[in-house]
């Protein structure tokens, strides 16, 4: 398998330079707000926190991918993601 990269020494200064030169949010800030408050809303048994990272993890992989990151595709992935988390919890112990 070919090595992607060998070392990281951070982000690229172009990068920095712009991150750091604008001071409004980045759009998939913006994109995140929306899409956390409605699956918090969907999701009452999973932290918040906890869905603010699923939605965080989606935009990331979908920057990462080159996929336009649209909240309808965002909001479905990170439901898929939520389902799968909450789906997977062991059931409540009852009384013996």
């Amino acid at each position: 398998m070919p090595v992607l990269t060998t070392r990281f020494a951070g982000p690229s200064p172009t990068l920095a330079a712009s991150s750091a030169s604008s001071a409004s949010p980045t759009p998939s800030a913006v994109l995140r707000e929306p899409v956390t408050s409605h699956l918090a809303a969907e999701f009452l048994t999973v932290p918040v926190d906890t869905v603010d990272r699923c939605v965080a993890d989606v935009c990331a992989c979908a920057e990462h991918l080159g996929i336009e990151a649209t909240a309808e595709i965002v909001e479905r992935v990170a439901r898929e993601h939520l389902l799968a988390l909450v789906n997977s919890a062991p059931p409540p112990r009852g009384p013996r």
